[in-house]
């Protein structure tokens, strides 16, 4: 007989935030992207009704440990949950330090979670975070050279909008290894070899935010793809999967494209060109993302978590 998932309660989904929260601040670092991230989880979860503000508190108040996740956290499948969670906010800006890893060390102790669950978490994680390596690509023929790179930025949209979909919150940390990837392909289709700095300043010109991004792929899997997963929230899950898959698929394209303009011109574009040209290939990305929903929606089936290891780690 098949068991019917339980749903979070109310004071399970309030640990988990806490436990993001600790996370945020386990490197002992206070920054302004910590901060902006914590913010960005208590926004997200406004809606949900519950006091997120006052969790926020009691962390940096001294009144929410892991003792307090342990005692709140009262099914297994919740405890598993806030741990991915706690691991997902770890590795989000890279990989984690010694004191993040002692933090999920403590908090596996804590939540009495078997090693294997912990283990896969933290591989999976330290992976799809590790910087991905600069290797050659096959040559492009000048002749075929622009359609290639546009073909190559579209299943890189498409595989991103996929990951979106998934059920797993580390599929989101593929994303911004696999937009690297597909600059760094770029780059090199117009006769560029380019290093992780240059590709990571790259993005942040345009105004994708690394961390940021990430860290609204799980914000986002929090929101529906936890509570569709424990709960069986249909129709809100496909709503939300449906709104980050069109971000991830339109930022991607966008990206693309403006990597193609850029090193087209030989770089020769402004940090402010660069902006415009982004924000007219991001408005173009959504208005073709229904086009490509089908798409999206297959490749989301056919892509396993294990793949996801070589296709952000390989150039």
């Amino acid at each position: 007989m098949e068991i019917e998932p339980l749903p979070l309660n109310q004071q399970e989904h309030r640990a988990i935030i806490g436990l993001c929260v600790l996370a945020a601040f386990a490197d002992g670092t206070q920054s302004e992207v910590e901060r902006a991230r914590i913010q960005q989880i208590v926004h997200g979860f406004a809606e949900e009704g519950l006091d997120l503000a006052s969790v926020y508190q009691d962390v940096l108040g001294g009144k929410f440990s892991l003792a307090t996740a342990a005692t709140e956290l009262q099914t297994p499948p919740a405890r598993a949950l806030g741990y991915e969670m706690a691991v997902c906010v770890c590795y989000a800006d890279g990989a984690a330090t010694d004191s993040e890893k002692k933090f999920l060390d403590d908090l596996h102790q804590a939540l009495h979670l078997e090693s294997s669950i912990t283990d896969n978490h933290q591989q999976t994680a330290q992976a799809l975070a590790a910087p991905p390596p600069i290797l050659a690509a096959p040559p492009m023929l000048d002749q075929n050279r622009e359609a290639e790179v546009d073909k190559l930025i579209m299943n890189a949209a498409i595989l991103n909008g996929a990951l979106e979909m998934m059920p797993h919150t580390l599929a989101t940390m593929a994303i911004v290894p696999l937009q690297m990837r597909m600059v760094y392909r770029v780059g090199h289709a117009y006769g560029f070899e380019l290093d992780r700095g240059h590709i990571k300043d790259f993005l942040a010109t345009v105004g994708v935010g690394l961390t940021s991004q990430v860290f609204e792929g799980f914000t986002r899997q929090l929101l529906g793809g936890f509570a569709r997963r424990l709960a069986g929230g249909l129709v809100g899950g496909l709503v939300r999967e449906a709104t980050g898959s069109a971000v991830a698929f339109a930022s991607t394209y966008a990206l693309g494209q403006v990597a193609k303009k850029y090193y087209a011109s030989g770089r020769t574009l402004t940090a402010a060109q660069l902006k415009d040209v982004f924000s007219t290939m991001l408005q173009n990305g959504r208005s073709m993302q229904s086009r490509y929903s089908g798409d999206i929606l297959q490749r989301s089936r056919q892509v396993n978590l294990s793949e996801l290891l070589p296709l952000a780690g390989q150039q």
